[in-house]
């Protein structure tokens, strides 16, 4: 027995295709949902930070902390797990993780111009207006998935073994189209895709293996064999080999590691140390070419920084990202650094916030120190100064969280 894979625009009945073929398969549904709570689960990860994986954006601090691949990696390794059983159609963004190397899963792609869509939406009783910007937000939110995954467009026919023009089909005419082609003996479970399953597997354990030492590479698994392709320009190519193989060779199951050079993936390799989580800094201060700056010369230290210029944008910003440290300047227009820090506490208490200000008072610093600051400090501040003492915060906050687990 064998499975299915739907991917699919919005507004296309799809709905209506998936519970029509559970009725003629009797087949278990997966979707979405329940592979984000089950990596949410066991990974003890929060489902809107899996839910931001797939359907993004991702964090700002995404180049540091490489949050996305990590949990991309979990998430094939649940696949992989469920495809190791057949009689599942697989629905959502989560079909595109199944390699076209497994070959019992019938991989279908249903879609169909904008104009119909908008149709069956107002169909469904959305305005016109609003029917087009849920379809243009959810086409986003595919493309920039399938883009991640394959750097192809979504509707590419290398991803999929059938596509439905929805224009031209009922959910009846589809469903019977996607009978026909799943009963077609080229869709049968054999010795060779179940070996892909293995080899995803696998290739899921050595992504999270490089990810958790800093490191992200295309990876090919066959047989237990692993290829990485490098497209980055390193000084010391062997070196890097050696190191990538052995982190390889870690895993278990892996039985031959080739590093080579690629020219189609983009590989980030920006730490040569053994890979630890780097504080996300938020700096908040209105002189914006003195933030700008300072952000830059964090990043350049490998500490996940991002600027904004005023209190509103950085409460604002709190609504999407949780930094581990707030650098915060006191004087500002509008909501100033006082205020920033009393409703930033009330928000998480965990973020340690370090008061940076050119035009403080011992008054001003009794009220930071009271409302919960970590430090209250003095511009101008040497940066070596002021990594260490984001170091400290950061360590508060780490001992926070480990004991909160």
């Amino acid at each position: 027995m064998s499975s299915i894979a739907i991917f699919n625009n919005i507004f296309i009945e799809e709905k209506k295709i998936r519970e029509q073929l559970a009725a003629a398969t009797d087949f278990n549904v997966i979707q979405d949902s329940d592979i984000i709570a089950e990596v949410s689960d066991k990974y003890k990860i929060s489902k809107d930070k899996v839910e931001r994986a797939i359907y993004g954006p991702p964090s700002v601090f995404n180049k540091f902390t490489l949050e996305r691949e990590r949990i991309t990696a979990y998430l094939k390794q649940s696949i992989a797990e469920h495809l190791k059983s057949s009689g599942v159609i697989y629905s959502g963004h989560i079909s595109q993780l199944i390699p076209s190397e497994v070959t019992h899963v019938l991989r279908v792609g249903l879609f169909d111009k904008t104009s119909n869509r908008i149709q069956r939406a107002i169909g469904e009783g959305l305005t016109e207006k609003n029917a087009i910007k849920l379809i243009k937000k959810n086409d986003i939110k595919a493309a920039t998935w399938v883009d991640y995954l394959y750097k192809k467009e979504v509707n590419h026919p290398s991803l999929y073994d059938i596509i439905v023009p929805m224009g031209e089909h009922f959910p009846e005419s589809a469903v019977q189209l996607i009978l026909e082609n799943y009963h077609k003996p080229a869709v049968l479970e054999q010795e060779a895709s179940r070996q892909a399953v293995a080899d995803m597997t696998i290739g899921a354990q050595v992504e999270l293996a490089l990810v958790e030492k800093g490191y992200t590479t295309e990876v090919k698994s066959l047989n237990g064999e692993l290829t990485l392709l490098v497209n980055k320009s390193v000084s010391n190519f062997p070196k890097l080999a050696n190191t990538l193989t052995a982190i390889a060779e870690s895993v278990n199951g892996v039985q031959q590691v080739k590093v080579l050079a690629g020219k189609e993936y983009h590989v980030s390799i920006y730490r040569s140390q053994e890979f630890t989580l780097p504080p996300k800094v938020l700096l908040v201060d209105d002189e914006q070419e003195f933030v700008q700056t300072l952000s830059e010369r964090l990043n350049t230290r490998n500490y996940g920084s991002f600027p904004v210029f005023d209190g509103e944008q950085a409460i604002e910003f709190l609504d999407k990202e949780l930094p581990d440290v707030m650098v915060l300047d006191l004087k500002m227009p509008g909501m100033d650094g006082v205020e920033v820090l009393r409703k930033t506490k009330a928000i998480n208490s965990d973020i340690e916030i370090i008061i940076l200000t050119g035009h403080g008072s011992e008054e001003d610093k009794k009220t930071c120190m009271e409302l919960g600051a970590y430090a209250y400090i003095h511009k101008p501040v040497d940066i070596s100064e002021l990594t260490k003492i984001i170091d400290k915060a950061h360590g508060k906050v780490a001992t926070a969280k480990m004991a909160h687990t």
